[in-house]
């Protein structure tokens, strides 16, 4: 398998709503790529991603899906991403240890809401961004809707790169303002002619390029004096310029795409390979201490482990980036969470439920690790004496939950191992077991989520339950005041005891004062 240096090596994460063509998207990087010979599609069931029999059944993403392809030279570790909010806790470590966000916009829908909370998720972690708009060959898509929509959402760094010289069923064209060359595509899509720009779209694509132009400038002092003394930036410029920008997030490029027919992939990926930062480059993670963690290729081998699946005739497969040095199998690393020693297993490279084995990752680049004895989500390994310990990955609060009842007695431990297992692979689900109510209950992210953890109870681990709704714990309460007095009076001869004690219970308000005829001494 070929080695890549890190500055050859691009982490992608593919963000959007349920349905916007996320999957599609990828599929046909893999293709374009040579990746595979034929394009699946979700409506087949036969993408390399949507792999897992629910998302088949579905025809949705529930698991993130990790890929790699090479793209002249340069190798892009791609991840597919499910794109509704009961699955958020798939999203969250992909974007952790992404370099790249690629924002896929449904031109017939605009900006849908799981788009707006993926965005607020990405500006945590300060993950560089663009947009592709996709579904441009359908009769209700809108482009410069989609747009504006996508500017009013996530501001003015918004900027156009590409543009569509038609939509609707007769979509085959895309005007590129950083090259001012139109892509006119065949029919059935793939490699385009590149062709002068028509007239009855040379103004807008002026207009536009102009203004890629006077964004970038804007963001570097040596562009700008460039463009001031020659009023122009070549494209070499133009995309230093790009790069500079994205990473600072002063830039969000947008492109397109008909992925269903294979338009304007190419551009993306070179695009990526241009322009979108290298792991060297992108923001770098900070300790649990907040000192920001510089990646070295020549250092002490480091790497930090952001998720968990499993898979009955592998085990566990740990998902893992490498963020110091070169990783490689049968190394002994420190678990800085326990301090406890740990011999690396076989590592992998995986496309979809492919996996290909490796004898070494790379810095900056993304692997996966099997029969790590002691390994979880947002743990930190590294070399003993060579303390380091990443901060981790945030799961978001939980928002539905459900108790879980066993149909027969005596798989208890059974139950409690798989829920065990469902909790590792996701940790945005939490178990509680709840001793007062007597009851296991299960949170999750939604009514969705809460499926998806049953059927995976049902089928893949053969236990017979049912989910029913959580006791509720009753407590006895004050319901109305109620005042009481009580005189305490003691002789014993010599000094007497004397006590006047007035009580008042009554249920408590917010702010509520003390009564005006009770009597309280300081």
């Amino acid at each position: 398998m070929k080695v890549y240096n890190p500055t050859r090596i691009r982490n992608v994460v593919l963000l959007g709503h349920s349905g916007s063509g996320k999957t599609t998207l990828a599929e046909t990087m893999l293709f374009e790529a040579g990746a595979i010979n034929r394009r699946g599609s979700v409506g087949e069931k036969n993408t390399v991603s949507d792999y897992h029999s629910l998302e088949k059944e579905k025809e949705k993403s529930i698991h993130s899906s990790f890929l790699n392809l090479d793209w002249r030279g340069h190798k892009i570790n791609l991840i597919d991403t499910p794109g509704t909010s009961d699955y958020i806790g798939e999203v969250a470590g992909p974007l952790r240890i992404a370099d790249t966000a690629i924002f896929v916009l449904n031109a017939e829908q605009g900006v849908e809401t799981a788009t707006d909370s993926l965005w607020k998720n990405v500006q945590k972690y300060n993950v560089p961004s663009m947009f592709v708009v996709n579904k441009l060959d359908t009769d209700q898509s809108d482009f410069w809707k989609t747009v504006e929509e996508a500017k009013e959402h996530f501001g003015r760094q918004v900027t156009v790169v590409q543009f569509p010289f038609s939509e609707g069923p007769d979509f085959h064209a895309i005007i590129d303002v950083l090259r001012m060359t139109m892509y006119e595509f065949p029919k059935e899509g793939g490699k385009p002619d590149k062709l002068p720009i028509p007239d009855s779209q040379k103004a807008r694509a002026q207009q536009l390029h102009q203004e890629l132009v006077e964004t970038i400038a804007e963001n570097d002092e040596t562009l700008m004096d460039i463009y001031f003394e020659q009023g122009e930036l070549d494209e070499e410029q133009m995309q230093q310029g790009l790069h500079i920008s994205l990473v600072n997030g002063q830039i969000f490029p947008l492109f397109v795409s008909c992925a269903s027919k294979n338009m304007g992939t190419g551009r993306v990926m070179g695009f990526l390979d241009d322009v979108a930062p290298n792991p060297l480059q992108g923001n770098p993670p900070k300790t649990e201490d907040g000192e920001v963690f510089e990646l070295n290729p020549d250092g002490k081998p480091v790497m930090f482990l952001f998720k968990t699946h499993s898979e009955s005739h592998v085990g566990d497969l740990i998902y893992f980036k490498t963020y110091g040095g070169v990783i490689r199998p049968g190394m002994d690393l420190v678990n800085s969470s326990n301090s406890s020693s740990v011999r690396l297993g076989s590592l992998f490279l995986t496309e979809g439920h492919k996996r290909i084995e490796i004898n070494e990752i790379q810095t900056g680049d993304i692997g996966a690790v099997v029969k790590l004895k002691d390994g979880e989500v947002n743990d930190t390994l590294h070399e003993k004496g060579h303390e380091v310990k990443l901060q981790g990955i945030e799961f978001p609060p939980t928002t539905i939950r459900t108790a879980v009842k066993l149909v027969k007695e005596g798989d208890e431990d059974k139950l409690g191992h798989a829920l065990h297992q469902i909790h590792r692979e996701d940790p945005s689900v939490l178990i509680e077991h709840s001793q007062e109510l007597r009851q296991v209950i299960i949170h999750g992210q939604g009514e969705e989520h809460l499926a998806v953890i049953e059927d995976q109870l049902r089928n893949r681990f053969k236990l017979d339950i049912e989910f029913i709704t959580p006791k509720i714990p009753y407590r006895e309460t004050i319901t109305k005041g109620v005042k009481a007095q009580y005189k305490h009076k003691k002789q014993s001869g010599g000094a007497g005891q004397f006590a006047e004690v007035e009580l008042l219970i009554e249920p408590y308000t917010e702010g509520m004062s003390t009564p005006d005829d009770l009597k309280v001494r300081d």
